[in-house]
């Protein structure tokens, strides 16, 4: 199984490449796939490579659903 992740984006890099904030945290990623890419566009990426451009809104549900899981593992830890 993979996990792909959505992710704003704040800068577009030279060389295929931006800078995403996914929770707070920046990253660098290739965009390389992605056509007509902006600032405050939302992508998927795994491992490195923004795969497709997403919604905003399903972005924030996707983010919230996985803070819920985070929480909810963490709640049944020992």
């Amino acid at each position: 199984m993979c996990l792909a992740i959505p992710a704003e984006v704040t800068k577009l890099l030279p060389d295929d490449m931006a800078i995403v904030s996914i929770d707070g945290v920046s990253k660098e990623i290739s965009v390389a796939l992605i056509e007509d890419l902006a600032i405050g566009d939302y992508v998927i990426i795994h491992v490195g490579y923004a795969l497709t451009k997403i919604d905003p809104e399903e972005a924030q549900r996707t983010l919230e659903l996985l803070h819920e899981l985070s929480a909810e593992a963490l709640g049944a830890m020992p």
